[in-house]
């Protein structure tokens, strides 16, 4: 895949104009600005547009037309832009256990990226829908982390590490962390079965994240529209036709479709979509 990058239209997609040296305080800074200004979304594969991850499909997508992505394509693009910076940047994989018991046997489908700084190794992850971190994490287990949103934690599940948040009183897990670094073409065969298997909620769910002011989490699950506080109160909204979603989506999101491609989106939720609450992984 090309490692070509165009940094300053990154940066200004993601509206970051801070300090440029490959630092802690400078990643920070990035992730919060990525992940702020880019909506997790998954529309696409909604559409039977399966994702393409060269960072010249991605950059069309994510800046010159001002979509979102899934976790495949945000931290593709995050891992182009850090390593654009100078950082030095592993690929990886996590097994996302949200919804579930802490030792789920779960598949690594979840991108995520360690960044190597003079303080440690700190997780980097821009594409975790409703619930990725908007700091960096320091990849040692039990300490509590402070980020712009949630507080967030490692804890030691053999040679993994299991990322959690604090939710309210509770803590929630979110994904295994694999320390084994990955190659492009693993996320490739992700991707696809992410992407085209018949049961994959992106397939067939209307599914939109971002974080919000205030620390606080927008969810957009079919016509399910939430807004959770870090108190872990939420309020929920349930949408009702085209103009709803369409207003929705843009005013909350970013997110601008065509009216076909929304009529067809609502079209596929209405003959595919889950039923009832939100898929345990974007609950």
């Amino acid at each position: 895949m090309s490692e070509t990058l165009d940094q300053s239209a990154w940066l200004e997609r993601i509206g970051y104009s801070g300090p440029l040296s490959p630092t802690l305080e400078t990643l920070q800074g990035l992730i919060h600005a990525h992940a702020s200004a880019i909506a997790y979304e998954s529309i696409d594969i909604l559409l039977d547009r399966p994702p393409k991850l060269d960072l010249a499909s991605l950059q069309a997508k994510m800046i010159g037309a001002r979509r979102g992505g899934y976790c495949f394509e945000q931290n593709m693009l995050f891992r182009g832009g850090l390593r654009s910076v100078g950082f030095d940047v592993t690929s990886l994989q996590a097994r996302v256990v949200r919804g579930l018991e802490i030792d789920a046997q779960r598949p690594m489908f979840h991108m995520v990226l360690k960044v190597q700084l003079p303080e440690g190794a700190f997780l980097a992850d821009a594409g975790f829908g409703n619930l990725a971190p908007t700091g960096a994490l320091k990849l040692v287990p039990i300490e509590e982390q402070d980020t712009p949103h949630e507080i967030m934690r490692f804890i030691s599940m053999g040679e993994e590490l299991t990322l959690q948040a604090k939710l309210g009183h509770r803590w929630e897990h979110i994904y295994r962390v694999v320390p084994l670094p990955r190659f492009d073409a693993e996320y490739e065969i992700c991707n696809w079965f992410s992407g085209t298997h018949p049961e994959s909620p992106y397939l067939n769910n209307m599914i939109a994240a971002r974080p919000g002011p205030g620390r606080t989490r927008l969810t957009l699950f079919n016509a399910r529209f939430t807004i959770r506080h870090a108190s872990g109160e939420a309020e929920r909204r349930m949408l009702g036709g085209e103009r709803d979603y369409a207003e929705v989506l843009e005013r909350h999101f970013g997110i601008e479709l065509s009216a076909k491609a929304l009529k067809t989106a609502l079209a596929h939720v209405e003959q595919r979509g889950t039923k009832g609450p939100p898929h345990p992984f974007f609950a």
